[in-house]
């Protein structure tokens, strides 16, 4: 709703998919040429985009600033749980460029990692401590994929939503939708 100014009942599943590859993207440190080939338009509107969103959000841009030189002056960054990223030590040139672009993003995408393989664990017990025939099957991005008969669904959507939302305190909540299907597709 603030990337396109709009009020948040008017966030579409499109908008929603389309301001989540821009904030991605930002993390990334995508220009406006990759943000505009993976949303499907034209550079000068990705480059709008961009912007828009660093004026609307500025302090993203020195949040990321930060990351580098906290890393460059550590050696390393790391994710809210403490899990470390070495290659900005490196003595290889590529090694270490490499570490400079993911030290832009690591803090948090590092921490969204954390969270859905801790989600797992805690998702893997609730099936296993109610005893149920549902097993988690897969792990996609931020998706957990269950399969479960029939006469368990609601109590697993029920589970999963719980757990994925619980699994760690924020001060901006964790949201999570659940869908169902005989496919993944069909659960989207």
């Amino acid at each position: 709703a603030k990337i396109y100014h709009i009020p948040e009942s008017d966030v579409t599943h499109e908008l929603r998919t389309s301001a989540k590859a821009i904030n991605f993207g930002i993390m990334y440190g995508k220009g406006a040429f990759s943000l505009g080939k993976d949303l499907g338009i034209s550079v000068k509107e990705a480059d709008t985009f961009l912007k828009t969103y660093l004026n609307t959000f500025p302090k993203v841009d020195g949040y990321m600033q930060n990351c580098i030189e906290h890393a460059k002056e550590k050696g390393y960054v790391e994710t809210l749980f403490g899990r470390a990223l070495p290659e900005l030590a490196s003595s290889n040139f590529q090694v270490r460029s490499s570490g400079e672009r993911m030290a832009r993003n690591t803090p948090i995408q590092g921490t969204a990692a954390d969270i859905i393989k801790l989600a797992m664990v805690h998702v893997w017990q609730r099936l296993r401590d109610e005893k149920l025939q549902a097993r988690l099957l897969l792990q996609v991005h931020d998706e957990l994929i269950v399969e479960a008969p029939e006469n368990e669904v609601e109590q697993v959507k029920r589970i999963l939503k719980e757990e994925m939302e619980q699994v760690v305190s924020y001060s901006v909540p964790l949201t999570a939708e659940v869908g169902t299907g005989k496919t993944w597709l069909e659960a989207h």
